[in-house]
């Protein structure tokens, strides 16, 4: 039983679907006026692998991601830029679309956007004014009434009261109550806009999601994410207008992701400690990155540096250790050594399951295969054939594959890839005549030029990276 931590309940729970093997889970995308950064990869690849690990167990899996592009952020970098708003927010969607691929992420099974979801959005409002839970202000905004909302704040564990005493909001005459929020904005000069019953305007920012949530899975879902930051208000917010709207409850978990932190500090655009995806992926490959999220537990701190990178790009190597073939030379492993590798399989094979299955501890199950990883390093040492250790490989690759990895290995060209063989011939002769310093100097500048030289017993093995 796969059981996972409610922010809502604020505890582990055992996970049951709404609908036998089947999941519908939304998760909250990116507003698109700029290039996404590291810190949108991680919250899109936590809920990858979350996803992954669902299909894994057999569940069929309807992943709905939104595109914000109606938002001020993006009308006043496009009046800016001196371009269409939709030009501009269309770039930055097809930029993040090839950002999610080049990261291995699976595409959503629905990627609406707010633009398209118009006359659903304008339903949404209207059966909230109808229902009495919004009201149309005299300039045609329309607010949401919090106080109508008998358990608002319940996600955020905030009180109305308490939330009303602290707030610095302005006064606002249109507002019954400061701490209402816009479902419709009416329109301003410059500003792209629909026509409502209230006017011409455009939506609020938690609206969107609402009614793109209804449209694309309905009134009930299983699993809502996206990233803490987004508990209160967005998420506050969505759970007060889409059980206003419906009567039910919106969604029976929710996941949330903790954020990215360079030195210490949340990455943010005011803070100028931004990093791209294009940027990263200029430097370290994608698995990296994976394997930096996999390291850790998906709803804390992720501690995005060098030495983070590092260490996550040495285990992705340890990984991959274990998949080079045997030696070709025959030879007869131990009978220890293969006990071993068999007891560590099955080991493996349930602990990865088990970790999983306790709120997609992904640390513990990477651990598993690096136990797995262990054994079949120490069985190909000790003479191990390539039958003898195939089984084990392919469990291996099987399970980073629900996480992910690809663990695909650098290439060269044919004629680079001969004259290094050539150079570990000239080096074993070296070896032979106890050269040991230019023994040493062929491996070290092998190794500056991206290739690991490994020396067993059968002789020098080599690979990139």
């Amino acid at each position: 039983m796969i059981r996972l931590y409610n922010t809502l309940t604020r505890k582990k729970e055992d996970f049951q679907t709404l609908a036998p093997g089947v999941v519908k889970m939304y998760v909250c995308g990116p507003t698109v006026y700029n290039d996404a950064h590291v810190g949108h990869a991680m919250s899109a690849l936590v809920f990858d692998i979350i996803r992954r690990y669902l299909e894994y167990r057999g569940f069929s899996v309807k992943h709905v991601m939104n595109y914000t592009d109606v938002d001020d952020k993006i009308i006043n970098r496009a009046n800016q830029m001196g371009i269409d708003p939709f030009i501009l927010s269309q770039k930055y969607i097809d930029d993040f679309d090839q950002n999610l691929t080049d990261l291995n992420i699976q595409p959503a099974t629905a990627r609406p956007r707010v633009s398209k979801t118009m006359p659903q959005i304008i339903a949404f409002v209207q059966g909230l004014i109808d229902k009495g839970y919004a009201y149309p202000a005299s300039n045609g905004d329309v607010y949401f009434r919090v106080t109508r909302d008998d358990d608002y704040g319940k996600l955020s564990a905030r009180k109305l009261d308490d939330m009303q005493a602290g707030s610095r909001i302005e006064v606002e005459e249109l507002k019954e109550n400061p701490m209402d929020f816009a479902l419709w904005k009416a329109a301003k000069p410059g500003e792209p806009f629909w026509e409502s019953p209230w006017g011409n305007g455009r939506p609020g920012w938690h609206i969107e999601c609402s009614a793109m949530n209804l449209q694309e899975l309905g009134e009930q879902i299983d699993i809502h994410g996206g990233g803490n930051d987004l508990i209160f208000p967005h998420h506050e917010n969505e759970i007060a207008q889409s059980e206003s709207f419906t009567g039910k409850q919106f969604a029976r978990y929710w996941m949330h992701n903790g954020m990215l932190q360079l030195g210490g500090e949340k990455m943010s655009k005011s803070l100028g400690n931004i990093i791209s995806i294009k940027e990263f992926l200029s430097k370290r490959d994608a698995d990296v990155m994976r394997m930096l999220v996999l390291n850790g537990s998906y709803r804390a701190p992720l501690m995005f540096n060098e030495e983070t990178l590092d260490g996550a790009e040495k285990g992705l190597e340890r990984i991959k250790s274990a998949l080079r073939p045997a030696s070709a030379k025959t030879a007869s492993a131990s009978v220890g050594a293969l006990n071993v590798l068999s007891a560590q399989l099955e080991l493996t094979k349930n602990g990865f399951d088990a970790a999983m299955d306790d709120d997609f501890n992904t640390a513990g199950a990477l651990g598993t295969l690096f136990d797995l990883v262990r054994a079949i390093n120490t069985a190909r040492d000790a003479g191990a054939g390539s039958e003898q250790i195939q089984p084990s490989q392919t469990i291996l690759r099987e399970l980073a594959g629900v996480f992910g990895l690809r663990l695909s290995e650098k290439t060269g060209s044919e004629g680079a890839d001969k004259f290094i063989d050539l150079l570990l011939e000239a080096r074993a002769e070296a070896r032979k005549q106890k050269l040991w310093s230019l023994s040493d100097l062929i491996r070290d500048r092998l190794k500056d030029l991206g290739v690991t030289v490994e020396d067993s017993k059968d002789g020098a093995n080599w690979r990139w990276g």
